[in-house]
């Protein structure tokens, strides 16, 4: 009987490292095999699943000038000694298990010249990390009432065959009218147009998001962790 093979790794336990060695080389700093994102784009970086000391040092330079590189990490890929960890937030990730994805008529595409907006919008409501260049990583859509944009939804990571979705947030004046729903059915779409398959992340204890993603046909396939650190003294050694 022949040996079992080791399964090739899922690109979901690393959609980070995957995103930014696949679709998103372009917006990529790397350095051996630690990768992450110009810090215009996106605070995130990453480490291959299982990093050797080099990894780390090549990580550490990369991330030296940060106050902080948060990492998306599975089963404990936590920094080594000459690290410190800034912040660890359980999460959790969820897939489409039958999302009833549909284009919206009432959504717009978002792009550079709605990026003030766009950054107004997440610093009112803090969906995560958006910054001057995180338009840049997929298509974004939007819902305005009266010429402002009042809600918002787009795409993040995109590991091979997957993409996130991300930055969903509402205008608080505008909540209780489903329009973050609409949009992330219209994302789905999208995504779904392409062949590849949308997933997301949440917070632990953000259960009601989490219940809206499961109602919406979302199903959790891991728990996940965010971490934020930095090497202690430039470039540590490990």
């Amino acid at each position: 009987m022949p040996e079992a093979q080791p399964s090739a790794p899922h690109p979901l336990d690393n959609p980070v490292w995957w995103s930014l060695a696949g679709a998103h080389a372009h917006l990529a700093e790397r350095r051996g095999d630690a990768l992450r994102y110009q810090p215009d784009v996106s605070p995130f970086g990453a480490v291959p699943a299982e990093p050797d000391a080099t990894a780390w040092e090549d990580f550490a330079a990369l991330a030296a000038a940060e106050a902080a590189v948060p990492l998306t990490t599975g089963v404990a890929a936590l920094p080594p000694a000459g690290w410190q960890t800034l912040f660890a937030v359980d999460g959790v990730q969820l897939v489409d298990a039958g999302v009833a994805a549909v284009p919206d008529e009432e959504a717009v595409l978002l792009g550079p010249a709605d990026v003030p907006e766009m950054l107004e919008l997440t610093a009112r409501t803090k969906p995560g990390p958006f910054l001057s260049r995180t338009v840049e990583m997929g298509d974004y859509l939007g819902i305005r009432r009266g010429g402002a944009l009042v809600a918002m939804a787009g795409e993040r990571l995109r590991p091979p065959g997957w993409t996130e979705i991300s930055a969903v947030c509402t205008d608080p004046a505008f909540r209780g009218q489903g329009l973050g729903t609409r949009l992330i059915l219209a994302v789905a779409a999208g995504i779904r147009a392409r062949g590849e398959t949308p997933f997301l992340h949440a917070a632990a204890d953000n259960t009601s998001a989490i219940r809206l993603y499961e109602a919406l046909g979302f199903r959790l396939r891991r728990t996940t962790a965010f971490v934020g650190a930095r090497p202690l003294d430039g470039v540590p050694a490990v």
